[in-house]
């Protein structure tokens, strides 16, 4: 009895611990500011998926010239992957259909776009991606940007 209430207490205290962890790494992401809740779905095929597969539900942050993309679920604090403004072309914008309006946040607007010749897509808020297009244009003098 005494040895299932140790095992207990210690998967308990481990749980929270994990949780713990969790959140400590989501306020040190959002620290700096300049954050927004994306989905990402990388390596897309050229025909529309609304299949709702292959969404990552993350966090994106602004730094400098470049957008860092964390998965929420993971304990990794370095981005997943990173977007250089200079290598991002807008392909167009559409909303969720099918199984992708259960997969992604009720509010959310889908952004095809082209990273150094990958296709991916970006789902994130309305405002989110008002914000989102303002960085793209906002680019340096004589920098190439292409926004739909």
């Amino acid at each position: 009895m005494v040895l299932a209430l140790t095992v207990c207490g210690i998967v308990v205290a481990l749980v929270v611990l994990g949780l713990f962890v969790f959140g400590l790494r989501r306020r040190l992401i959002q620290r700096s500011g300049g954050t927004f809740d994306c989905s990402l779905r990388w390596d897309t095929p050229e025909k529309t998926d609304t299949s709702g597969k292959g969404w990552s539900y993350g966090v994106a942050r602004y730094n400098g010239d470049r957008i860092e993309w964390y998965r929420v679920f993971s304990y990794a604090y370095r981005p997943r992957r990173i977007l250089e403004r200079a290598a991002i072309e807008v392909a167009g914008r559409r909303l969720p259909e099918g199984e992708e309006e259960l997969a992604l946040l009720s509010d959310a607007v889908i952004l095809t776009c082209l990273h150094r010749g990958t296709r991916l897509e970006l789902a994130m808020s309305e405002d989110a991606l008002t914000g989102f297009l303002a960085w793209l244009e906002a680019a340096p003098p004589g920098q190439r940007v292409n926004v739909a």
